[in-house]
C-alpha cells in the first residue's frame, strides 16, 4: 500500500489543497490501518473488503480509542478508499457503507446567573490587563460569539455610537448588539488599555496581548480559567461556557428563539432549541 498511501497524499497536497495539519492527520491514520492490515497478511489495497474494516472498527473499540478518534480515523480511510475507487485501483469502495460510532454529545456546561457576575466582576479594572480582560468577557457574555469571532474582532467590526459588532467568516456576516454595560467595558478598554498594551505597534485587531499581537485561543482561555478559579467557580469551564450561558439565560428569560438563533449564527434552529432544556435548571440555580 506504500504507493497507493504516496499516491493519496500527493493528490491531497496537490488537487485538493489540504492544510499540513490535515496531510499529516490522514497520512498517520491510514498508517495505523496499514499496520493493522500488515499483521492480518493483507499487504494489497484490493484485498481489502468491508468486513476487514468493520474489523478494524472494532479493533479500535477493544483498544478504547475514544469515539470521536475513531470516527476521524474513518473519515481519513473513506477518503482514502474513494480516492482508490475514483482512480480505479480499485473496483469497489469497502469503506463507502462503513458507519462510524454514535458519539454522545456531553451536555453544554451553563453557568447560573450568579456565577456569571461573579466571574464578570473578577477583573477590577486597575490594570491595561485587567481592563482589556474585563471588555472581552463582558462583550462575550453580552453577544454570545464564539472565541474564534471575539479574537478575530478589527477595530473596524465594531460601531460603538450604535452599539453593535460584525462577526465575519468565509460564508456569511451578522450583526449582533450588546448592551451598556459590555459599552462601558469598551469603552475603557479603547480610551486607555489598548494603546498602552500595543505600544508602537500598529495593530487592526481589536484585542492584544501583553506583547501588543493579537490575542490567541490559548491566551484567551488562560485568562478565562484564571478569573473563574477567582470566581469560585467549580464547573470546567471552556471559551465556549459563556456562548451556551448567554444563550440559556436569553431562552431562559423569554427571549425569541429566532432571535437568538440570528446571535448566535446557527444554521438550524434546532442547534439553537438544545438550550431550550436548561430554561429551569437555569432560572433556578
Amino acid at each position: 500500500m506504500e504507493n497507493e498511501i504516496k499516491g493519496f497524499m500527493d493528490y491531497l497536497a496537490g488537487e485538493k489543497g489540504a492544510s499540513k495539519n490535515t496531510q499529516l492527520s490522514y497520512e498517520r491514520d491510514i498508517n495505523q490501518l496499514k499496520k493493522y492490515l500488515e499483521e492480518k497478511g493483507i499487504t494489497d489495497v484490493t484485498r481489502v473488503t468491508r468486513t476487514v474494516l468493520n474489523s478494524y472498527v472494532l479493533y479500535l473499540e477493544k483498544e478504547g480509542r475514544a469515539t470521536t478518534t475513531i470516527s476521524r480515523m474513518l473519515a481519513s480511510i473513506k477518503a482514502f478508499f474513494h480516492y482508490e475507487f475514483r482512480e480505479g485501483v480499485i473496483k469497489k469502495d469497502p469503506a463507502e457503507l462503513l458507519k462510524a460510532p454514535k458519539i454522545e454529545k456531553k451536555a453544554p456546561v451553563i453557568l447560573s446567573v450568579d456565577e456569571v457576575n461573579r466571574l464578570l466582576a473578577q477583573p477590577e479594572g486597575k490594570t491595561p490587563k485587567e481592563i482589556r480582560d474585563k471588555a472581552m468577557l463582558e462583550l462575550l457574555y453580552a453577544t454570545g460569539i464564539r472565541v474564534s469571532e471575539l479574537i478575530g474582532l478589527k477595530l473596524d467590526d465594531i460601531n460603538m455610537n450604535i452599539g453593535f459588532i460584525t462577526c465575519r467568516d468565509e460564508r456569511k456576516e451578522r450583526t449582533v448588539p450588546f448592551g451598556k454595560t459590555a459599552k462601558k467595558a469598551m469603552e475603557s478598554y479603547l480610551d486607555s488599555a489598548r494603546t498602552i498594551l500595543c505600544g508602537d505597534q500598529e495593530q487592526k485587531h481589536l484585542f492584544v496581548n501583553c506583547n501588543g499581537s493579537v490575542m490567541s485561543r490559548q491566551g484567551f482561555w488562560k485568562i478565562l480559567k484564571h478569573y473563574g478559579s477567582l470566581a469560585g467557580i467549580e464547573a470546567d469551564i471552556t471559551p465556549y461556557t459563556l456562548r451556551h450561558s448567554f444563550a440559556a439565560h436569553l431562552i431562559s428569560s423569554g427571549a425569541d428563539m429566532h432571535a437568538v438563533q440570528t446571535m448566535l449564527g446557527h444554521s438550524d434552529l434546532a442547534t439553537t432549541q438544545m438550550y431550550m432544556g436548561y430554561r429551569q435548571h437555569t432560572s433556578n440555580r
